[in-house]
């Protein structure tokens, strides 16, 4: 009768230990955050993600990895080959219906944030002859790293503004960091870059000994960018104050960024993912100030065209926000 009794114990106990290990191994989770290259903004909110989410959910661990950019990240969450992705509007559309660089290919993602919008520089310095878009003809001119959201925005308003991408200038394929080094190097005359304020390549070509940093004004593109592409984009400065050497604010186009993931993701996952995102803002910003502009008020499916997680709604209900 013992015999049995410890017999029974013993798989009562054998049970709780299955179970208590599958509870710790569902816990144990690893995430990939997919975001840009290290001279832009993406790369550090990444980070700051990661950080916040290893700390503050448990049983967690993320990491921030480099990419080409949007149409990189959004590949890789399509493939499930990353858990998280910061990506632009227009480029989320985009693998949303298959089109461009997703035809044949079309991305199941789903909203987590509007975060802040995402602001188109095309940036030169004295001595190139550019201080208008009509003036890059002819000129050497990078139109961001391939896989990024900078080529797909920069060609459109390189298109509204009435060249071509292919016959008007010599295009390189660079990201921000070797765009900066290359103008610096006298190898490229402009390039384009789309991203938050200040972004830390800008930053450190106007701040170049040598280096006169100018911006060129686009803005007035923006309604043929809308009237061929769909309501994505809209007007939007940057402030004199943002980078050294600026003497007048820059008027360009802008477009939303957007946290997404893969729309298989668990509810409970994103719930977590949004959650620690809108709980832990300031800390976000401490490692950069475009978090400040992640906000209650931008969360609107009218910011979007990818729809909302049922993991992310939850979490608006409960603080009662309407995102609809």
């Amino acid at each position: 009768m013992k015999a049995i009794v410890k017999t029974a114990a013993l798989a009562v106990s054998l049970t709780l230990a299955a179970g208590m290990a599958s509870e710790a191994s569902a816990q144990n989770k690893q995430l990939s955050i997919v975001t840009g290259g290290t001279g832009g903004v993406y790369y550090p909110l990444g980070g700051g993600l990661a950080n916040m989410l290893s700390k503050y959910v448990p049983g967690w661990s993320a990491t921030a990895e480099v990419t080409g950019g949007s149409v990189a990240n959004l590949q890789l969450i399509g493939a499930k080959k990353a858990d998280i992705g910061l990506v632009m509007a227009d480029a989320a559309l985009d693998a949303k219906d298959g089109k461009d660089k997703f035809v044949g290919n079309k991305v199941d993602q789903a909203l987590l944030a509007v975060l802040y919008p995402n602001i188109m520089h095309v940036v030169t310095v004295e001595g190139t002859g550019i201080t208008k878009m009509s003036d890059l003809k002819g000129k050497r001119v990078s139109t961001g790293s391939p896989g990024s959201a900078t080529e797909v925005m920069g060609f459109r308003v390189i298109e509204a503004a009435g060249l071509d991408k292919d016959k008007d200038m010599r295009r390189e394929r660079l990201g921000v960091a070797e765009s900066t080094n290359a103008i610096k190097d006298k190898k490229i005359d402009a390039y384009f870059w789309v991203g938050g304020l200040p972004t830390a390549g800008v930053t450190d070509l106007a701040a170049s000994p040598g280096m006169k940093l100018v911006m060129v004004d686009h803005a007035d593109v923006v309604g043929k960018m809308n009237e061929k592409y769909g309501p994505l984009y809209a007007p939007a400065k940057i402030p004199a104050s943002t980078y050294p050497g600026m003497t007048k604010d820059n008027q360009v186009a802008s477009v939303w960024n957007l946290l997404v993931v893969h729309r298989q993701m668990s509810e409970q996952d994103a719930y977590n993912i949004t959650k620690t995102v809108f709980e832990h803002l300031d800390e976000w910003a401490l490692v950069h100030g475009e978090a400040k502009n992640v906000k209650q008020e931008n969360q609107k499916q009218a910011n979007s065209p990818i729809t909302w997680h049922p993991g992310a709604l939850k979490y608006f209900k409960e603080k009662g926000w309407n995102v609809m």
